[in-house]
């Protein structure tokens, strides 16, 4: 079994959980590496899946429960762009759940606060594929940001100035 088929064998387990406790549906936004590897967009080892917390009630912790290794990202300390939503990709595969993979470009923007070497594994692939006038508008949008905690807008800014050093953006 193939690193994408493990991905979502998980995502099939999660919904069959979903099913059995009778959880009414919700939206997940998948983001990191999980993402890359559902979306199509690279190939690259990771078994964890990032997501961003959608205010789930505590009893849907048991369907998160089944990704095992995975971390909640609440907005406030993310660098996500208001309109991650709208560029996002639904997967249709889910019908207990809503399952999404962010935007090539806001993939690439969540991971500039960090510039860690598998998060620029990622982002050579992304942005071969990306929109860079899109990256541009996402990462003003994040910088514009009034609800972004300050430490984390001031460790994007930093990074940044690396980032487009580095991929001319």
């Amino acid at each position: 079994m193939n690193l994408l088929e493990n991905l979502v064998q998980t995502l099939d387990d999660m919904e069959t959980l979903v099913k059995v406790f009778e959880i009414e549906p919700f939206d997940i936004y998948f983001l990191g590496g999980a993402a890359c590897i559902l979306g199509g967009y690279s190939i690259r080892a990771t078994r964890d899946f990032d997501f961003v917390d959608q205010n789930y009630k505590s009893h849907m912790g048991r369907a998160f429960a089944i990704l095992r290794d995975y971390d909640m990202l609440e907005y406030e300390s993310t660098a996500l762009s208001p309109g991650y939503k709208e560029r996002s990709k639904k997967l249709d595969r889910f019908k207990a759940f809503n399952a999404y993979v962010l935007s090539p470009e806001d993939i690439i923007a969540s991971k500039i606060i960090r510039l860690e070497p598998k998060d620029m594994q990622d982002i050579d692939i992304l942005i071969e594929i990306c929109d860079r006038d899109l990256l541009n508008r996402i990462i003003n949008e994040i910088l514009a940001r009034n609800d972004l905690y300050s430490e984390k807008k001031d460790a994007f800014k930093e990074k940044l100035k690396i980032f487009k050093d580095l991929y001319y953006v």
